[in-house]
């Protein structure tokens, strides 16, 4: 019987609390198997506690990221489509610009390229539909598409959307955004060099307009008025039919005669016809002659502007009274000058 005891007390763990001296303490005892096994529950529990939280904290982490990846992502996608809107508002300048760069070209008389219909060009020989064969609204036979391949039953099946490989919607819409802009920009490249060189030309061209413009003929060189025209006319000494290569103007005697274009002075001279002479070289062949002078108020090689006094209206050479015979040629050529006044 004591073995009994000692063994039990082996298997068992015993608490004891002593109340005081004299109060009998209390024991309390547990069987070591129970103490291991509530030891056992007791590290299961928490484990299993342990992963609940972390993965309680793993997924709050990845919830927070999931949210800021959603925030970015529709960040993203504002900015993305702003900045379509901002690439489609510049290729409406674009165009608008390209409409205006047409216009120009047909004012300054560069050709402008006949390109066609680009998007509804057709051609070719129309052939009668075989007998018996109907067509459908959009011109073609039945049970064919505006493609012309296969059937229209097996063109829906084929477009049918297959649920098993449907993405996510925001994916695809920032797809669909960055495929819309990079298609833009790829047109707004390719169309503003092309707007590029016809603008390198349209800048030459009004050069070269403007150039030859500063060096056409356009005003009065004196104001008065015409006493003979250009042409045929009875001249006034000799009184028979002859040819006049100029226009006469008369005008009070010292009045400033002014340059009609910009140009260089090439000759002043004295003609025995045509009196005190100056003679102004425009470019692109243009000449003008400004005879009957008083006096000239320029010299050989200089440059001068139209509007620019080169010389006074006088009586000199073969004149009847005070004017200027002026004229105008066109590589060699005198024309009437008054073609040449505009205003």
């Amino acid at each position: 019987m004591p073995q009994t005891n000692s063994q039990d007390s082996n298997e068992a763990y015993t608490v004891v609390i002593f109340r005081g001296s004299t109060a009998k303490p209390i024991r309390f005892n547990f069987p070591k198997k129970l103490v291991r096994n509530l030891t056992i529950v007791c590290c299961v529990l928490f484990l299993a506690d342990f992963l609940v939280i972390s993965h309680y904290v793993m997924r709050t982490r990845e919830v927070w990221e999931l949210s800021a990846f959603r925030a970015e992502a529709m960040s993203a996608r504002e900015q993305t489509a702003a900045f379509s809107s901002a690439v489609e508002d510049l290729k409406r300048r674009l165009v608008a610009m390209k409409e205006v760069n047409q216009r120009l070209r047909v004012m300054l008389g560069i050709e402008v390229p006949q390109t066609g219909d680009m998007v509804n060009g057709r051609g070719g020989e129309d052939v009668p539909l075989p007998e018996g064969s109907s067509t459908t609204g959009n011109g073609l036979p039945d049970g064919q598409d505006q493609r012309g391949g296969g059937s229209r039953t097996s063109t829906e099946g084929a477009m049918r959307p297959d649920h098993s490989a449907v993405v996510d919607s925001d994916s695809l819409e920032n797809r669909r955004l960055a495929a819309s802009v990079k298609e833009s920009l790829e047109w707004l490249s390719k169309e503003a060099a092309i707007q590029e060189q016809i603008l390198s030309e349209l800048s030459q061209a009004a050069e070269q307009r403007s150039s030859r413009w500063a060096a056409t003929p356009s005003i009065w060189p004196v104001k008065g008025w015409v006493t003979s025209g250009f042409g045929p006319r009875i001249s006034p000494f000799t009184e028979k039919l002859s040819w006049h290569d100029g226009l006469d103007i008369g005008a009070p005697p010292n009045a400033p005669v002014h340059a009609t274009a910009q140009g260089r002075v090439i000759l002043t001279a004295y003609d025995s016809k045509l009196g005190n002479i100056v003679k102004l070289d425009h470019g692109f062949g243009i000449e003008t002659v400004y005879g009957h002078l008083a006096k000239a108020l320029v010299k050989e090689g200089q440059r001068v502007n139209r509007g620019d006094v080169v010389g006074l209206v006088g009586n000199t050479g073969l004149s009847t009274g005070p004017h200027l015979h002026y004229m105008v040629k066109v590589n060699g050529q005198a024309l009437d000058p008054l073609k040449y006044i505009l205003e």
